[in-house]
Parts: C-alpha cells; structure tokens; sequence
C-alpha cells in the first residue's frame, strides 16, 4: 500500500491506495470482475476510481475505424492541420509537450480515418484538436478498433456503487475518471471533453485546448460519480488514482505505449495479447483516519 498526501493551504489530507487488479475486460463483459476484485479491498467512506476505457470496452463502444473511409475534411486535418500546422507551427507555439510535437509530425496515414470517426461521432471542434480528441482512446483495444467515450457514466457509476452496498456492505463513492485533462483558468474549470461531471464546462473542443494553454492543469477530468462531492475533491482524488497508475509497469496509456509493450503495431494487437498483462482498472483510495500526516510509508 502506498501513502500519499496532498496539501491545501490550511491542512495535509493524507490518502492511502490499493490498486484493483484484473483480466482484460472484453467487449460487452460486465464489470463484474472490477467489483469482484474491488470488494475486499472496500470500507465505507473509501473511494474506488475507475478508468473510462474498460467501461467504454464493457459497454461495447468499440468503433473498427479500419471500416472508415477518410472525407477530404479528415484528410486536411490529418495530413496538414494536425502533422503540419500544429506539429511544425501551432505546437511549439503554444507549448506544448515535446513528445505529442513529435508524434504529430510523423502521423502516420491511418490518422486519416481517426480524424473521420473523430468528425462522424464528435463534430469539427473535436476534430480540430490535434491529438487525444474527443477522448476517443487507441490504447487498451485490440486491432484496428477505438474506444469512445462511455455512455452515461454518471449511471454506471452510481449503479457499481448500489452493487457494492449490495453485495459487500459497503459504501464507498465510484468515480469514473478519463485523463483528458481539466484546466483551470480565472477560477473557472473546463475541459475539451464532450462530456464531465457538474462544475466542469464541458464539450469545449479545440477552443477549450486553446483557452488551455493560458490557464493551469487541474488535473484528471471526472466522468460521473456515484455521489455528490465538490469537484475540487474529485480532481484530487483522480489526480491520486492517475500518478500511481502511471507508476505502474504494465500501464498502457498510449498507443505507442502498447506498441512498445508488446513489439507490434497497434493494428497487430489481439485480445489474447491483451489478456496476457496484468489490467488495474480501478483504485481503491482510503482517506487516514483522523487525517493522519504519514510520509513516505509503503508495505
């Protein structure tokens, strides 16, 4: 178990973590196998923090985007506006990360039928994003698919929490986190996402990644939680979940993440290749009790 603490300006708030282990959860499966796992781990009060891919994937939200013929439109945004424009001009513009100026600039021609599903599913002001758009993931799907963003998260998230009262007794807030970043700008949190839990403004595209750049990283964007907690709560208690997942040897953030795991082409990938690594979907995170300073404590 790993402790962390966080610190706002009048106290520490110290949180112990418990990552979920699992098998790859396929396509249309349940995540019975979250709560299975989770359940023992579980207290009242606790917080189980899950990731938006393996619901999308149990939800069925796969897209095959090998069946997508690009339009003109997604063949200008693909092969100039994402590869030149942002990876040669806008990027290094404003700022952002070496890594994502490098890979736009050698984006490879399947980019083209993702920036078609991107416009097909999303519209144009995702589709202008350079990278990550829509939340739509590449990474932790087998083959040619991509995941979309789960449907009704707020719900899911609220229903594994009644199962978990349910079968184990316990009452613990589920949150359901993607990494799209939050941003914060003039007291104000917004995210380019489609979708984000009350207190967030939402589905601001390309405009909310420009705005972005002015502003700070707040943190993980929360999807829908089971319960109503302030969003300040829910960034921390996501931005917890993520560094430890990042921490983690197998953690498959990205595609060339996956690609690197396994020495193949994201194309290359099968479920069977996926099945074979350990998954942490979720977290488990614990507040001290009586708000505890514990420093550098793991067992």
């Amino acid at each position: 178990m790993k402790i962390q603490e966080k610190e706002d300006s009048t106290q520490f708030t110290c949180y112990s973590i418990k990552p979920v282990h699992t098998n790859y959860i396929k396509p249309n499966e349940s995540l019975n196998t979250i709560i299975e796992s989770a359940g023992p781990l579980l207290e009242d009060g606790d917080y189980l923090i899950i990731s938006e891919t393996p619901v999308s994937v149990s939800q069925g939200r796969l897209v095959d985007e090998s069946q997508f013929k690009a339009s003109i439109s997604a063949i200008i945004l693909a092969d100039v506006w994402s590869k030149y424009i942002w990876g040669y001009l806008l990027g290094p513009l404003f700022r952002i990360k070496k890594r994502t100026i490098n890979n736009l600039r050698k984006l490879p021609p399947e980019s083209r039928a993702h920036k078609e599903v991107v416009l097909q599913y999303y519209g144009l002001k995702h589709a202008l994003k350079p990278a990550s758009e829509a939340g739509i993931d590449l990474s932790n799907v087998p083959g040619t698919m991509v995941s979309l963003l789960p449907n009704q998260p707020q719900k899911v998230a609220v229903n594994l929490s009644r199962q978990i009262q349910e079968v184990f007794s316990k009452n613990v807030t589920v949150i359901i986190i993607d990494t799209d970043v939050t941003y914060q700008l003039a007291g104000k949190k917004f995210t380019c996402l489609p979708i984000a839990i009350d207190g967030i403004k939402s589905n601001t595209g390309i405009f909310g990644y420009i705005l972005g750049r002015l502003g700070k990283i707040a943190g993980p964007t929360p999807l829908g939680t089971s319960s109503k907690i302030s969003v300040k709560k829910a960034i921390e208690i996501a931005n917890i979940a993520e560094d430890y997942q990042k921490s983690l040897e197998d953690h498959l953030s990205t595609v060339y993440h996956m690609n690197n795991k396994f020495g193949k082409d994201g194309s290359n990938i099968t479920i069977d290749m996926l099945n074979s690594i350990t998954h942490t979907p979720a977290i488990v995170v614990k507040e001290c009790e009586n708000n505890e300073i514990l420093k550098n404590v793991s067992e």
